[in-house]
């Protein structure tokens, strides 16, 4: 009996502990409200068009030709037919909300409306002056591949050793220098070529490869490089031998400019070292390189021209940014079709369901090709007027500090909008091409309590580190104390970043003899 109370006990202080468990997680919900943000597939569209240059726009909107017959190219259309646009719609109208394509009737007014077309790029002064398409002319040469491949084909070679030749010559990287193993030869030559070679036949045709031209070919790191190129110099002379010892023995002391030590080592004197370090710097530690570089040089097309005339500046847009795109008047008497028809099956509803699907999306590029535009102009309008003094003269001392926030302030416009403009987007002015994320700076503030652009500072500082005195050159140190002597009271790490965002080396590395 006394056993059943005690169970009837814990059973009730377990059923008690329970509730109030229960109790208590009641008493912790809380109502939550989350404020979500959700991205129309229009505003994806034009978020993504936005951050495209103008040397790619060509491509993004060939790209929507080939994908929707219900867009066309108004420059390449029939000029005898009547030109006709979708009907004008506010760009911004298309975002505010979003509307439902799940009807099955349709208001076919809105995709046959009688408008006279016009060219919506002429809307704006787009067109720019140098604006013609002109061709680039390209020169005509081997490659470097190619003039490895026409040494090797005027050796007298088994076809054994011409493989192998053949297999180091693609295993060189745009440097000259074979940076794969040895083993990993013998192992392409075995399943690519059913070569069975050693180690020491891969070794002898690689000393072959190395000297062809140009010289340091084929080299497997710096250090082989320049002695290739060394060797192929005159071994009599003795600034050469000593040049040859300090790349093989000393090559870490030159590379962080331990002249001093490098003196006492090698017995020289300070005009040795100078002659030794001069013959050493004629080298090209990145032969594979050698006529290669013009073909590498990135061609930029400027989103916008800004030309002085008599001290007022004037902006236009490039006219790739604003082609003769409309929407297929095919597409539109479709629809016309579908109005007169009696006849509204289910097959007629389906096909009318997929032309109403491309009218919109025609209709969608067109709208967030027009606020490309739109944006384009208003954000770089905005920094032409912020930026006016320096635009008139390209003097970077008249560089105003400015971020994001002011331009985006003043276009009444998402930070984020603006920074897709400023990364990829250039600007040609009277005195050069510029990126527009080069007009953005911070601010610093001066003795006299004026604020200037930090790239004001970075111009004297880059000046300050071109005059000085190579044999002694100036420290970060000194640089702030000269800085300091100009008004700039900034600290020496903040010199050092500038100097490093300058890609200046310390002051070590750009002593020189």
């Amino acid at each position: 009996m006394l056993s059943m109370y005690f169970c009837f006990i814990n059973r009730y202080n377990l059923f008690k502990f329970i509730f109030e468990l229960v109790i208590q997680n009641m008493l912790k919900q809380t109502l939550q409200q989350k404020l979500l943000q959700k991205l129309s597939p229009q505003q994806i569209q034009f978020i993504k068009l936005l951050q495209v240059p103008t040397v790619s726009l060509d491509a993004r909107i060939k790209e929507e030709l080939e994908e929707n017959p219900a867009l066309e190219d108004g420059s390449l259309a029939n000029m005898a037919e009547p030109n006709e646009e979708y009907p004008d719609r506010d760009p911004d109208d298309t975002f505010d909300s979003e509307e439902s394509y799940d009807s099955d009737e349709f208001n076919v007014d809105e995709y046959i409306q009688e408008d006279d077309y016009t060219d919506y790029s002429n809307n704006y002064n787009y067109s720019d002056e140098d604006d013609d398409k002109k061709e680039i002319p390209i020169a005509v040469q081997d490659s470097f591949f190619e003039k490895l491949q026409q040494q090797l084909d005027l050796l007298a070679l088994d076809d054994r050793d011409f493989l192998i030749g053949q297999q180091i010559i693609g295993s060189l990287d745009d440097d000259g220098y074979l940076r794969r193993p040895i083993l990993s030869l013998i192992d392409d030559l075995a399943f690519s070529q059913n070569v069975i070679a050693s180690e020491s036949e891969v070794l002898e045709m690689l000393k072959v490869i190395q000297d062809f031209e140009p010289a340091g070919i084929g080299a497997r790191d710096l250090q082989e490089c320049l002695l290739i190129q060394l060797q192929k110099k005159d071994q009599n002379n003795p600034t050469v031998i000593q040049a040859t010892k300090v790349v093989k023995n000393y090559l870490e002391e030159f590379t962080k400019k331990h002249y001093d030590k490098l003196e006492k080592s090698l017995g020289l004197t300070s005009e040795d070292l100078k002659n030794i370090v001069n013959e050493i710097l004629k080298l090209n530690p990145k032969p594979g390189d050698s006529g290669a570089v013009a073909g590498k040089q990135l061609h930029v097309i400027p989103d916008f021209h800004i030309s002085n005339n008599d001290g007022v500046l004037h902006l236009t847009l490039n006219g790739r940014n604003a082609p003769e795109l409309r929407v297929s008047r095919s597409y539109q008497s479709m629809f016309e079709h579908y109005e007169k028809s009696n006849q509204k099956d289910k097959k007629m509803k389906e096909a009318v369901q997929f032309v109403k699907q491309k009218l919109d999306s025609a209709k969608w590029f067109i709208d967030a090709i027009k606020q490309r535009q739109q944006t384009l102009l208003k954000t770089m309008n905005a920094i032409m007027e912020y930026q006016y003094d320096y635009f008139l003269t390209g003097d970077d001392v008249k560089l105003k500090p400015m971020i994001l926030k002011d331009i985006a302030d003043r276009i009444g416009m998402d930070i984020s909008t603006v920074s897709r403009v400023a990364n990829s987007k250039y600007v040609q002015t009277e005195f050069g091409t510029f990126l527009l994320k080069s007009f953005f700076s911070e601010a610093i503030q001066t003795e006299s309590g004026e604020e200037v652009s930090n790239k004001e500072v970075k111009k004297i500082l880059e000046e300050c580190i071109a005059n000085e005195d190579k044999r002694k050159p100036l420290a970060d140190e000194k640089l702030t104390e000269i800085l300091k002597d100009k008004g700039y009271n900034i600290a020496r790490r903040t010199v050092a970043k500038y100097r490093e965002a300058l890609n200046i080396p310390v002051a070590r590395l750009r002593k020189e003899l």
